[in-house]
């Protein structure tokens, strides 16, 4: 069974269907008014970061945050649809610094991995399995379900994972626009008219078809990064040149804000705070080494600050890519550095996590 984020759900009670529909409006309609009230002062991904406020504050508080899944998949394809069009012909020229900045995040991910696991075991007195599960970088579905296989207690594992995504999402713009590096995107407006509905429908057709594609082979992220590659492949070589309009970027935005904020439906305020110490302790390992690498390669690479930190950011690949969108970096490079690190943390996650309940 599922939760409000895609994520396994720890406990879910049955409601009708009227009472399912209430929580979803109550979601949205928080999820709105957190965001607006952010986005409109120009705050770095103010709609997204407002919206995540909003929402998790009210499910802490008692209120049954919740997000259908269709409208999660309607989201996920309309931020990837967004992200492909801000790609031009320039930007798929920078693909050849990519090689040794993938290189270094995946060692940089492996270093934040072993160092938040020995932090967790040793200073929060975890398990060896819930404390690697705790500290992977990203994945947080699969984390997820490999704790629920493994046996190993979901709540902490949850707690200290979601954490992360929203200090990640919240914290990240602040951080960038307190150094001067933040800023709303600028990306061209190109309006709506009646000859570009055609160029539109054809967008989100063949949009929506790849990330079907991508879903049904079980692509990481499949729904945005199916959507976002056909989307940038199609403003790329110019064949389409219209884009989404601002309001439905920013739409996508709050909503996929009341996603991530219905995560912390069904957690006690009491046992959040309780882990609130192993959660943000973790996050700060992984930010630090995560900060010592990204430094060593814009020393050997002149490339974007903002860019290398968003492709670095352990956070999850939706709210990492929006932000990308967001503060108006390129979709490609940051892309491609988290479709990589969710490969290797699928990949390699159940392999290390099996090996080491076996020795636990």
């Amino acid at each position: 069974m599922r939760g409000a984020a895609g994520m396994p759900a720890l406990s879910t009670p049955a409601v009708s269907r009227r009472d399912a529909f209430r929580n979803v409006a109550e979601t949205l309609a928080l999820a709105g008014i957190g965001g607006i009230a952010l986005g409109v002062t120009g705050f770095p991904a103010g709609y997204l970061s407002g919206a995540i406020l909003a929402v998790a504050t009210a499910a802490l508080l008692g209120r049954p945050m919740a997000v259908p899944r269709l409208l999660q998949i309607a989201i996920f394809v309309l931020i990837g649809i967004s992200l492909g069009a801000v790609v031009t012909p320039e930007t798929l020229h920078g693909m050849a610094s990519y090689p040794l900045s993938i290189a270094v995040l995946l060692a940089a991910m492996a270093v934040v991995s072993i160092a938040g696991t020995a932090y967790l075991q040793i200073v929060h007195g975890w398990d060896r399995v819930a404390a690697y599960l705790g500290a992977a970088p990203g994945g947080m579905s699969q984390v997820l379900i490999l704790a629920a296989d493994l046996g190993a207690d979901l709540r902490p594992i949850a707690i200290v994972q979601s954490l992360r995504v929203v200090i990640v999402a919240v914290g990240l713009p602040t951080g960038l626009a307190a150094v001067g590096m933040g800023g709303q995107a600028t990306r061209p407006h190109i309006p709506l008219t009646l000859a570009s509905f055609d160029e539109l429908a054809i967008l989100v057709v063949l949009s929506s078809a790849a990330a079907y594609a991508a879903l049904r082979i079980r692509f990481p992220g499949g729904l945005l990064f199916g959507a976002m590659f056909m989307s940038a492949m199609l403003h790329g070589t110019g064949l389409i040149h219209v884009g989404t309009p601002w309001w439905a970027a920013n739409t996508a935005m709050v909503a996929l804000g009341g996603v991530i904020g219905a995560r912390f439906t069904n957690t006690p305020l009491r046992m959040l705070l309780r882990f609130a110490a192993a959660g943000l302790g973790s996050f700060i390992v992984a930010l630090v080494i995560a900060a010592i690498f990204a430094a060593g390669l814009i020393a050997l690479v002149p490339l974007r600050i903002p860019e290398v930190m968003i492709a670095f950011a352990p956070g999850s690949v939706d709210a990492m890519m929006l932000l990308a969108l967001a503060l108006h970096l390129d979709p490609v490079y940051v892309g491609a550095h988290h479709v990589l690190r969710i490969f290797l943390v699928s990949l390699m996650m159940p392999l290390v996590a099996r090996r080491v309940a076996r020795k636990s």
